[in-house]
């Protein structure tokens, strides 16, 4: 059996969804999957612009882990594997290539197994990184609210507003989840907490029914400002779009800068100089699997 897998970017948080908000965007890595009688051969033809040699290409890699692992759960053994990773997500940027990766992985092993995906793909896929954003953004498409109650993971999507038009602005400069996220203090002030309660509720209206209000909905005291340090040109960036009426915050973890605009421009008196400036439409479909 061949597969031929296509899975888009995503972008978390969204400003003030800080593990809840998550958004699928038209960027696109793409995994041939063909059985073979024995082994294993993965073939990396480049890697997101973070440098072939960084990625493994044996049984650690992340695709072929989340295969494995989907195969497991379903029962399924294939004797062999060979992957070919067409990747075109920037790694370590805040565009959810793990996460990714990861869905292209369950999403192959499920094919592999002939079976329909289902809320255990969810699982599967959200286990690898603890929460469900980008990994829900990417499986289902569109805008999703990811949650997890009692070890398990939950996302509801929703279809964004048809004239939002993201525009990303992508730095040279990787960052690490892991360590963006340990310049997160433990406990926040409730006036924070409150404020962004608030904000990521009003988020959910603007993004599928009133982009107007975006500048005020993508407000954040939860994050952005403890881990501006790590990216200060991006901080910069989000600042100066903001004083320009731009709705525009950190994706993910960054240092991309997402900008939730109606246009898919921005306004020349920024300076994006250091930045490579993308618009790109939000992904409807979610992962797709072909078989040849």
């Amino acid at each position: 059996m061949n597969l031929r897998v296509t899975v888009p970017a995503s972008t978390a948080n969204l400003g003030p969804g800080f593990d809840v908000l998550g958004m699928a965007l038209g960027l696109h890595d793409v995994v041939e999957v063909r059985v073979t009688d024995a082994g294993l051969k993965v073939e990396v033809i480049d890697a997101g612009a973070g440098g072939v040699a960084d990625v493994p290409t044996d049984e650690t890699h992340l695709v072929v882990r989340a295969l494995r692992r989907a195969c497991d759960h379903l029962g399924f053994s294939p004797p062999g594997l060979h992957l070919r990773c067409h990747n075109a997500i920037p790694h370590a940027r805040g565009l959810g290539s793990s996460a990714a990766a990861v869905v292209s992985g369950v999403a192959a092993g499920y094919a592999l197994a002939g079976r329909e995906l289902d809320d255990e793909a969810l699982q599967l896929a959200a286990g690898f990184e603890g929460h469900a954003d980008n990994a829900a953004a990417s499986l289902l498409g569109g805008l999703v609210i990811a949650w997890q109650d009692g070890g398990r993971f939950g996302a509801e999507r929703l279809d964004p507003h048809p004239d939002l038009k993201p525009v990303l602005a992508v730095p040279a400069q990787r960052s690490s989840t892991d360590a963006t996220r340990g310049l997160l203090p433990e406990h926040v002030p409730h006036a924070d907490a409150a404020f962004n309660a608030g904000r990521a509720a009003l988020a959910v209206r603007a993004l599928t029914s009133r982009p107007e209000l975006l500048l005020t909905a993508t407000e954040d005291r939860l994050h952005q400002s403890y881990r501006a340090p790590a990216y200060p040109a991006s901080a910069r960036l989000v600042a100066q779009l903001r004083e320009h009426g731009v709705a525009a915050a950190i994706s993910g973890a960054g240092p991309t800068v997402l900008a939730l605009t109606t246009t898919g421009i921005l306004p020349a008196a920024v300076d994006v100089d250091s930045f490579e400036v993308i618009a790109l439409p939000v992904d409807a479909a979610g992962v797709q699997v072909a078989v040849a």
